[in-house]
């Protein structure tokens, strides 16, 4: 009777009929209560609908299966038999709307937390890829903080060089001069008057002879208008006075660039870039202009 109640009553708040049955077949005929609990528990399962299959399995107790059968028979008689009252089924349905609005908050609130816990996951997540990002950033510095030091000792090497090969033709020069101004000058073979010796603070007179510089002084105006000056050796390449450039131009180049003069205007090319200043007429001196190329 407490099946057959059971099953009329869910029957009657409008659960499907294959839904009920597995309900009470489910929970063993605990009550109403336990069969709610299964279909709110159990009603998104997609063989929901399917109908109850029941067991076939022989009968541990040795009954006859014919009497089983007319024993059924005979206790579902006597179950449509036995109905509640109205007052009965009045309490019933509302003690199960009650059930199912409990279920219904109780689902709301656990969808609630596993969303809160959805969105904790979400935010670790994005905490963890910001930490990710972070240090990709810092590796990246790090690598372009390391570029630029070997980009400087680069530099710095280059200048060496630089300085080692001034400081080789100062060397070889002062070596060519010096051994020739060291010969002794020697008098006239012959004289008709007595003369008197030559000191030897009193150089010979020797034919003039245009003036040979060692070193020439560039002045090269950059694109914002300041201004970079140094010595250089005459027999130094152009490309010494571009690689100075290169190395103390404030800030860095932006881009490749030209070194030209106003007067007479003249572009330095490439092959020019492999001259001798003094062969490309800027010795004593001369001022470049920084041009984009």
């Amino acid at each position: 009777m407490s099946e057959c109640s059971a099953l009329e009553s869910l029957i009657e708040m409008g659960f499907p009929p294959s839904r009920a049955e597995k309900a009470v077949a489910a929970t063993g005929n605990q009550g109403i209560e336990s069969a709610m609990d299964w279909l709110m528990e159990h009603e998104d399962d997609p063989d929901i609908d399917e109908p109850n299959v029941l067991d076939t399995k022989e009968d541990t107790s040795g009954q006859d299966p014919q009497e089983m059968d007319t024993g059924s028979l005979e206790t579902d008689a006597s179950l449509e038999r036995a109905s509640l009252t109205e007052e009965e089924k009045e309490r019933q349905t509302r003690r199960m709307m009650e059930l199912i609005a409990q279920k219904q908050v109780e689902r709301e609130e656990r969808e609630k937390r596993e969303r809160i816990e959805q969105e904790k996951q979400r935010r670790k997540q994005g905490q963890e890829l910001s930490v990710i990002r972070q240090k990709m950033q810092e590796q990246e510095m790090q690598k372009a903080a390391e570029d630029r030091r070997r980009e400087k000792q680069e530099e710095r090497m280059a200048r060496e060089r630089v300085k080692e090969k001034i400081a080789r033709d100062k060397a070889e020069r002062a070596r060519k001069y010096g051994g020739s101004t060291s010969d002794p000058i020697s008098p006239p073979a012959e004289s008709p008057l007595a003369a008197p010796t030559p000191s030897p603070s009193s150089p010979v007179q020797e034919p003039p002879t245009k003036k040979e510089y060692d070193e020439c002084r560039i002045q090269v105006r950059l694109l914002d208008g300041t201004a970079l000056s140094q010595t250089f050796r005459a027999r130094e390449q152009l490309a010494a006075v571009r690689l100075y450039v290169e190395l103390n131009w404030p800030g860095g180049p932006e881009g490749p660039f030209n070194l030209l003069t106003s007067f007479p205007r003249r572009v330095f090319t490439e092959e020019d870039m492999e001259k001798p200043l003094q062969e490309l007429g800027l010795v004593p001196s001369a001022v470049l202009i920084v041009a984009k190329k």
